[in-house]
């Protein structure tokens, strides 16, 4: 009854051996998108080709990989042509391609390029809106799957480097239609936590796999954040819009936790650096303060206190004596200055009565020749009527009263003709 029953490796052969012998598979021409594509490092390429329903593995060895004259990416359109055939290790048929054509650029691939121009024409990429990533972090937010290679990378690097850090994870999607939409979600969540940065990100995969890390809404989700964020989606090679919008880029999971938290030691040492130039600085300036107090002790004024007294007394002598030489000097000066004010005082008033005698001498003079008395002195006479003096017979007439005024006395007149 055993006899009825074949190993895996034999229907494996069987299968390989009818695949390989099938003329229809031994020059196959595919067009499709690549996906999953990674180089090895020696030389040989692995890949994904799928369309709309499905998809197939592909290897290119590299004497024919060395042949083309461009890198493949994930997301490019390809022609190739291969022969299709059983890896006997895994039991998995894929294509061995022999030469690939360019058949131009795959949908996500525009699509992400498309938002990237978008989202950079607003500014969503701006180097200058970046937030630094603290250097201690006290807590530190993470949202990612709650199980898989990263959380774990992530955590148990925290762990090592900075235990004293806290973690809370965000459990979240982060694969499929529905990831994108709960990347958000935790996003909006982790503001209501006090937490000094926020690492979002996954482990790698296909561009379809990382391609909720390339929707317009987590992008501005995580613009929108008051926390500084790293992005750590997929591998090194691996870029998305939040690595462009987020405040730093880390090219693992890994390596967002190396970025996010200091290594203990290295912050062990940075200490006893500190530790030992702090004590170098205050054994420095110990030394100095005491060199001072030395230098002061045995100074000569501190241990001859009266020189300072002396030296004082001596200056204030000084000074005294310049005062009394001054207030002389200054009194003398006022005095020659007062005797010099006094004569030219003198000299002025005398000049000025010299010259009002003068003047008074001549209008004396003039007064006495105008003056009517000495005129009446000579033997004149001044007529007057109605004690106005008349200079003319017309201004009177018969039998007018007039005064004559003579030298030594008055006469009353009446005129009798006229």
């Amino acid at each position: 009854m055993n006899a009825n029953y074949i190993t895996v490796t034999q229907l494996t052969k069987y299968i390989k051996y009818k695949l390989d012998n099938d003329v229809n598979l031994d020059t196959v021409y595919l067009k499709g998108e690549i996906s999953n594509f990674k180089a090895h490092t020696r030389g040989h390429f692995y890949f994904t080709i799928k369309d709309e329903n499905t998809r197939i593995n592909a290897v290119m060895f590299s004497s024919n990989a060395n042949k083309i004259k461009f890198m493949p990416t994930d997301g490019m359109k390809v022609l190739v042509r291969g022969k299709v055939s059983v890896y006997e290790a895994t039991g998995g048929y894929q294509i061995y391609v022999n030469e690939m054509l360019e058949d131009g650029i795959g949908n996500l691939y525009i699509a992400f390029e498309q938002l990237k121009k978008k989202l950079e024409s607003e500014g969503l990429f701006d180097i200058a809106k970046k937030r630094k990533i603290p250097k201690i972090p006290t807590t530190i937010g993470i949202i990612t799957a709650p199980t898989g290679a990263a959380i774990k990378d992530i955590l148990s690097t925290i762990k090592r480097r900075w235990p004293l850090a806290k973690t809370i994870l965000f459990p979240s999607l982060v694969q499929g239609e529905e990831a994108a939409n709960d990347i958000v979600r935790n996003i909006n969540l982790a503001k209501n936590y006090d937490l000094d940065v926020l690492i979002i990100g996954r482990g790698g995969g296909s561009i379809e796999d990382l391609w909720p890390f390339n929707e317009e809404i987590v992008a501005r989700a995580i613009y929108d954040l008051d926390i500084p964020t790293i992005s750590a989606v997929g591998h090194e090679i691996d870029f998305t819009i939040a690595d462009f919008v987020a405040d730093l880029r880390a090219p693992t999971p890994t390596g967002a936790a190396e970025m996010a938290v200091p290594n203990v030691s290295d912050v062990t040492n940075y200490l006893k650096q500190l530790e030992v130039r702090l004590a170098t600085n205050i054994t420095n300036n110990i030394n100095m303060k005491k060199e001072l107090l030395n230098k002061l002790q045995n100074s000569f004024v501190l241990k001859n206190p009266l020189t300072i007294y002396e030296v004082k007394e001596q200056k204030f002598d000084h000074l005294v004596n310049n005062l009394l030489i001054n207030y002389k000097n200054l009194v003398n000066n006022n005095s020659n200055k007062i005797m010099l004010l006094n004569n030219n005082l003198i000299n002025s008033i005398t000049n000025v009565l010299e010259k009002n005698t003068n003047k008074y001498n001549i209008l004396i003079h003039k007064l006495e020749t105008l003056n009517p008395i000495l005129t009446l002195k000579r033997g004149y006479a001044i007529v007057k009527k109605d004690n106005k003096a008349i200079d003319s017979i017309k201004k009177m007439k018969k039998d007018d009263i007039i005064n004559i005024e003579l030298q030594d006395g008055i006469v009353n007149a009446k005129i009798i003709g006229g």
